[in-house]
């Protein structure tokens, strides 16, 4: 017999939203009986299709048990959707993760690494490097993110494969959150 979560993987979970906007990203929220489906409080690799157009994401969690997605402008006009428009929308658990966008800052201080630290980053899984890029991403101060890349640095170093010590289900991107939970709107 399967488990829910096994069940929840390999699931087809669809549903109508409002597109919305906070600041100037672009989100679709999605319904509390869609994100209970998912296998994971915290980020999910889904294949997705909104209103007939179909795409790769990673759903983001909220921090209040919930998801989202970032819709942003390609999206929007492929799917013929903007923000308060109600979009169909279907999501399917991936079975493999996306390679994240590593952001600049992380990317040249890898490529300037020993070889040790270059080897853990391309030895770790997708979903690892996706951990460590929110991790250095969570925050707005200059300074802080800064030494989040040499921690993470560090922490690769020392045969850390993940980094530690955050919540996974909070809402991480500093520009949409507040203390961690995506914020209502702008």
């Amino acid at each position: 017999m399967s488990t829910e979560t096994e069940l929840s993987q390999h699931a087809t979970i669809t549903f109508a939203a409002a597109l919305s906007t906070i600041d100037d990203t672009t989100i679709v929220r999605l319904p509390k009986e869609a994100s209970e489906r998912l296998p994971s409080r915290g980020q999910v690799a889904v294949h997705a299709s909104m209103s007939g157009s179909d795409f790769e994401t990673v759903v983001e969690p909220d921090g209040r048990r919930g998801h989202w997605i970032r819709v942003d402008e390609t999206i929007q006009r492929v799917a013929g959707v903007r923000s308060g428009d109600i979009a169909d929308v279907t999501l399917r658990v991936a079975p493999d993760w996306p390679e994240p966008n590593v952001p600049d800052d992380l990317a040249a201080a890898l490529d300037e690494a020993p070889a040790k630290i270059r080897d853990v980053w391309q030895d770790i899984t997708p979903m690892a490097r996706w951990e460590w890029v929110r991790w250095v991403q969570a925050t707005r101060n200059p300074q802080t993110r800064q030494r989040r890349v040499e921690v993470s640095l560090s922490k690769m170093d020392g045969g850390k494969r993940r980094p530690c010590c955050f919540d996974l289900a909070s809402c991480t991107d500093p520009d949409l959150a507040r203390s961690g939970k995506l914020r209502d709107r702008s």
